[in-house]
């Protein structure tokens, strides 16, 4: 996209090339729509523009094959701590792809370097494109959640049923034996989250007693207020989602020793883990292809709540 606020537009581009002696270029295959997307499309993260949006993609490597896509590029120096400990998503000079660098709404790629590039084998790439970062982001979050399951009455919650809330929820069932509660205001979302093994459904309101760990994928105002309400002595708040909600904090304000944080996508060893985690643990996810030349319709949809799982955008 050319700035803020305008359409997407589709640009006939020369096929990039390697410019240094560690970058690759992929054929993109597949590429998950993300709210992320529509953060960038609405300028909230600064640009630079023109940029080719896109983080959630499956690409074809000459000598790899198809390829699942690391995107959040960290600055790789030595002095950096985060990029040196593995989380190159916190870096604060991060280039991440279809936020700063050009992504995958298009037909072709340029990568920093191969060790982004993780073999998918024969995964369905339209469905392998959201682990990238739907999947990647929830599993994060759920681990971060774990240390505050193990108890056999744990009881956890999950707002926000979209793409990133369906994944938690079949990632909490798999690895704890909590109670999960999911809210949103859809019932078509609900009604999924069900299928998908939540325990309880409900809006905000519905919610009663007291939880070991909230992960909210909203992150508004209300959704905030709520986890605050709802959570336990000694339990986690974790924040995921960017609608910019705040809420109070200090001591007498949230339940003794209750933690609030915020999770941010995920690092390339967890996005690993999670590609060997699918492959034992197959997972469900609702895909909605749509073609490239399609993508402010995918926007569209996304923005009036018309996708019920994931919206990918695929090559023809």
């Amino acid at each position: 996209m050319s700035k803020p606020h305008s359409p997407l537009e589709l640009v006939d581009r020369e096929i990039p090339v390697p410019l240094g002696p560690e970058e690759e270029v992929i054929r993109v295959l597949a590429c998950g729509v993300c709210h992320s997307d529509l953060h960038v499309a609405d300028g909230d993260f600064g640009g630079p523009y023109p940029v080719v949006l896109g983080h959630e993609v499956v690409g074809e490597h000459p000598e790899l094959g198809r390829v699942l896509l690391y995107a959040p590029w960290g600055c790789g120096l030595p002095e950096c701590r985060q990029c040196s400990s593995g989380l190159e998503m916190i870096c604060p000079n991060g280039r991440e792809a279809g936020i700063v660098s050009d992504g995958g709404y298009s037909e072709y790629m340029r990568v920093p370097k191969r060790d982004y590039l993780i073999p998918i084998g024969d995964m369905d790439p339209a469905s392998a494109a959201p682990l990238a970062c739907g999947g990647l982001t929830a599993f994060r979050a759920v681990k971060r959640a774990l240390p505050h399951l193990q108890g056999k009455n744990s009881r956890a919650i999950v707002i926000g049923a979209g793409g990133l809330g369906q994944f938690a929820i079949q990632f909490l069932k798999t690895l704890t034996n909590a109670e999960v509660t999911v809210v949103d205001t859809s019932a078509d979302k609900l009604d999924v989250a069900s299928s998908l093994g939540a325990d309880l459904t409900c809006g905000v309101e519905g919610l009663t007693g007291r939880y070991d760990a909230v992960i909210d994928f909203v992150g508004a105002d209300a959704t905030m207020a709520a986890a605050a309400s709802s959570i336990d002595r000694q339990g986690i708040i974790i924040v995921v989602g960017l609608w910019g909600g705040r809420i109070e904090f200090g001591v007498g304000v949230l339940p003794s020793e209750a933690v609030l944080t915020t999770s941010i996508w995920g690092s390339l060893d967890e996005l690993k883990e999670l590609l060997a985690f699918a492959q034992n643990h197959p997972l469900q996810h609702t895909i909605e292809p749509i073609p490239l030349d399609q993508a402010q319709h995918a926007h569209d949809l996304l923005r009036a709540g018309g996708i019920k799982g994931r919206a990918v955008l695929v090559m023809g």
